[in-house]
């Protein structure tokens, strides 16, 4: 039997064979235990391409606060990222709450899609785990009283009231040149709930709604329904739907010459870089309301940079999901520890403001950030610019566009 003398000469040769500090031996230091967050996106499937960017967004953010130095106030804690894909099915990310929840995670960022956020949210809420919304439109997730989720962004009731705010001000600078469209959006529930928004506030900006048309998610062919706009001659289209979609209905519309004053979107799901890097022909002079960063942040536009520098596109995928991880984080920070109910309160009790998005500080109301704010946005052949509202803007609008030949 070994004595406790003998016993603690050998931990201390252990521990001195095991480290070093400044080149000679030491004790081993206790490290701060890792918080885990669950990054939730669907980088398979229909959706991979906006789950891939959420995930790059969190990623980096991850990456920037441990090479600060991690949680301060939790001793140094590093943040772990636990990946998870959803493959662009709303059942694929219910079982993937539970299985991350099986690997200890103190809170869930996702999940691009509100159908599946819907379900991710309430499997999350039976954990009490915090979850945040980088990007998921539907104001169904922060109204029914789940007190683990969080959005900074605004939801598509606040996004589609400015949108028609900015929509008016500009038909109106224009002469009201724009006064039927139509209304084109996806059937899940992220398109149907913006498309219903869509149509009842079209009226309150001296707009005619001609028709509203649904397509499924996938669709591979908008030849009838581009020629059933066509033949119904309107002076906008105003789409809802995801990348695909959104850039083949545009790319048909530019190829059967639909002559209109405005494509317009809110929260256009094929609208960013690729798409006019891509086709910058049928990309150019497209409008779309939408999360965006603020062009007139320095730390945006390093962002930016840094990003592109890599290969990447700058989409608001990007920096919706590293600011959520900013987020957690400076929850963390303030609550000095990993505890579920405690950081929970912390978000609630937010006033965060260190983000580069057209945003004030934070404010959590049921989950929703009141201070949250999206900007209208056109494309020309290189670049999307802030054309609304002024104090964010980087370029005038062009408005109506130019007739096709």
């Amino acid at each position: 039997m070994l004595d406790s003398a003998t016993i603690s000469r050998r931990h201390l040769l252990q521990a001195g064979a095991a480290s070093t500090v400044m080149g000679a031996p030491g004790l081993l230091l206790a490290q701060p235990a890792g918080v885990k967050i669950g990054l939730l996106h669907p980088v398979s499937g229909s959706l991979a391409l906006a789950g891939a960017q959420g995930r790059m967004g969190c990623q980096m953010a991850i990456d920037e606060i441990n090479a600060a130095g991690g949680i301060k106030s939790m001793g140094g804690a590093k943040l772990e990222a636990a990946l998870a894909d959803s493959q662009s099915r709303p059942e694929v990310g219910v079982a993937e709450v539970e299985r991350l929840n099986q690997q200890g995670v103190g809170a869930y960022v996702g999940c691009f899609s509100s159908a599946i956020a819907l379900p991710a949210t309430q499997a999350a809420a039976k954990y009490n785990t915090p979850f945040l919304i980088d990007v998921g439109a539907s104001d169904a997730i922060v109204s029914r009283g789940l007190k683990n989720v969080f959005r900074l962004a605004p939801g598509n009731g606040k996004v589609v009231e400015d949108a028609f705010a900015a929509l008016g001000t500009l038909n109106k600078n224009a002469g009201g040149i724009a006064k039927t469209a139509v209304v084109v959006h996806e059937d899940s529930e992220f398109g149907t709930t913006t498309a219903k928004l869509l149509a009842t506030k079209l009226s309150g900006v001296n707009i005619q709604v001609k028709d509203v048309i649904k397509h499924a998610t996938p669709t591979r062919d908008f030849s009838n329904l581009v020629l059933r706009i066509k033949s119904l001659k309107p002076d906008l289209v105003i789409i809802s739907n995801y990348q695909n979609e959104y850039v083949l209905l545009a790319r048909t519309l530019h190829q059967q010459k639909v002559n209109l004053a405005g494509i317009f979107s809110v929260m256009g799901g094929g609208f960013n870089f690729k798409f006019v890097k891509d086709l910058p022909d049928v990309a150019q002079y497209t409008m779309d309301f939408n999360h965006w960063y603020n062009p007139k942040n320095p730390k945006a536009i390093a962002a930016r940079k840094a990003v592109e520098a890599k290969g990447h596109q700058f989409s608001f995928e990007v920096y919706c999901g590293y600011n959520a991880i900013r987020l957690y984080a400076d929850a963390l920070e303030r609550a000095a520890t990993a505890d579920k109910e405690k950081v929970i309160a912390a978000l609630a009790a937010s006033t965060w403001s260190d983000h580069y998005m057209p945003y004030g500080p934070t404010k959590f109301v049921n989950g929703q950030n009141e201070g949250g704010r999206a900007v209208l946005l056109q494309a020309s052949k290189t670049d999307i610019d802030v054309i609304w509202p002024d104090e964010f803007a980087s370029a005038k609008a062009v408005f109506p566009r130019p007739k096709l030949g």
